[in-house]
């Protein structure tokens, strides 16, 4: 640990250790997927986490073809993140598969003595990195602590935790979006991992519910908290150049521009491509209705804004259903209808988002991303997880549920948020930077060197 302390007449003093740097190791987010909404929060985590300690080290542990290095601007400074990579793969022989790695730390257990549990360790490259870590901070995509998307989703993002406290590791559990857990191995999964924890952060009230319900009510020390997303600490930044067709870039003094996130996984019906999140209508004939609404009803002019760039072979990407629309309807809207081209990281596509004076949005960091600029925004919800975190800074009116909102309710909602946005403008104006402060407040009140927290904003 990074700590010495020494004892000297009775009284006990903590001295830093100068000479080695904190190290913290973030699970379960990086900035090496195709989603925005995960580099989100992985900015926000590293950004909270060097708020309480600015001179840390993070490294990335994720799953991964090949070790990488990320950069990240930070106000005074640019910092370098490497990737520790492992693999969710059959090839069992590959000494970073997270079985292998899993192996590993079970025997280690049965080992009796450190130096050859250290000798073991240091062999293997991944072990090696985590057990240089002081604190280990998971946050699982936001919202894939759940069975929601399928075991495996689950298995993906729980078997790194489970790793990292068989290696002894301390663990917390940043802000994000717990449960439900349908299944009987999603919850002794989940009670494994939360019984450990150091400290465990959620996102909304309903999650801390979900926690003390699935520990029976224990709550040791204080451990269960509420923080809000740390996506509202991602800062925007202008692209070098932002390829927007079919509209004029900029605000105007004309109708309002509409940003319009469209979600390739809803598209698609989610992973297993048969309505698997039981939305109540077919979602792009929705979201071609809702675009003919703004525009032709509400004379605004509309932007589509991808926010998770896979290609066109996968279930997920944004920017391949944008496509598809625009270029079906772009005769029908001409001047009115245009869409933001080109890949942008978390930062650039904020400061697009910026640009618009209402959004509408399926992925909820999208929408995160307007309502942290004070950019008044509807989410389109096909979880749960979108009216926690959205209550929880007081505007639960903007969460549309597309499971349970029929379509002439989904726009009547639309409408009136639309029509409200200046008084919504002027609450977010109030309350975002109350929210930003709480989250730096929150984490200020963990000892990273520990994992311990005090008991202060404990619930």
């Amino acid at each position: 640990m990074p700590v010495i302390i020494a004892l000297a007449k009775g009284k006990h003093a903590l001295i830093r250790d100068q000479a080695r740097r904190q190290k913290f190791c973030l699970l379960g987010a990086s900035f090496g997927t195709d989603n925005l909404g995960v580099h989100a929060l992985a900015e926000g985590s590293v950004r909270a986490l060097l708020h309480r300690s600015p001179d840390g080290e993070i490294f990335f542990l994720d799953y991964a073809r090949e070790p990488a290095a990320y950069q990240l601007s930070l106000a005074d400074r640019v910092i370098t993140i490497p990737l520790v990579n492992m693999r969710f793969s059959k090839k069992l022989y590959l000494p970073n598969n997270i079985v292998v790695l899993l192996t590993i730390a079970m025997v280690l257990k049965l080992i009796p003595f450190r130096w050859l549990r250290q000798k073991v360790i240091a062999s293997n490259a991944c072990l090696r990195q985590i057990e240089q870590a002081d604190l280990c901070a998971s946050i699982a995509g936001g919202d894939s602590f759940s069975d929601i998307y399928g075991l495996g989703r689950l298995l993906y993002v729980a078997l790194p935790q489970i790793l990292v406290l068989l290696l002894g590791k301390p663990l917390l559990l940043l802000p994000q979006t717990y449960g439900p857990f349908s299944s009987r191995l999603a919850r002794r999964i989940a009670r494994f991992i939360m019984a450990r924890a150091q400290v465990l952060y959620s996102r909304d009230r309903a999650g801390i519910q979900e926690v003390r319900k699935l520990l029976g009510g224990n709550d040791q020390a204080g451990r269960l908290r509420f923080c809000h997303d740390v996506g509202f600490l991602v800062e925007p930044k202008a692209p070098s150049q932002m390829d927007l067709v079919g509209l004029s870039p900029g605000k105007t003094t004309g109708s309002a521009l509409v940003g319009l996130n469209v979600s390739g996984l809803l598209a698609h019906g989610g992973y297993t491509g048969d309505n698997m999140f039981g939305l109540r209508g077919d979602y792009l004939d929705l979201i071609r209705h809702l675009i003919r609404f703004l525009i032709v009803e509400k004379e605004t002019r509309v932007l589509l804004i991808p926010h998770v760039f896979s290609g066109p072979e996968s279930v997920e990407g944004d920017a391949a259903v944008c496509e598809q629309l625009y270029e079906s309807l772009k005769g029908s809207y001409p001047g009115r209808l245009g869409i933001l081209r080109g890949r942008f990281n978390q930062n650039e596509s904020k400061f697009a988002i910026s640009q618009c004076d209402f959004f509408i949005g399926s992925r909820m960091h999208a929408c995160i991303a307007a309502l942290s600029q004070n950019v008044p925004a509807v989410t389109l919800a096909y979880s749960d997880k979108f009216i926690g975190v959205l209550a929880a800074i007081g505007v639960h009116s903007l969460v549309v549920d597309l499971r349970r909102l029929a379509r002439d309710e989904l726009l009547r909602r639309v409408e009136q948020a639309l029509e409200a946005r200046a008084e919504i403008q002027r609450i977010l104006q109030e309350r975002i930077p109350q929210v930003k402060a709480s989250i730096l407040e929150s984490f200020s009140e963990i000892d990273l060197c520990t994992g311990n927290g005090s008991k202060a904003g404990s619930e």
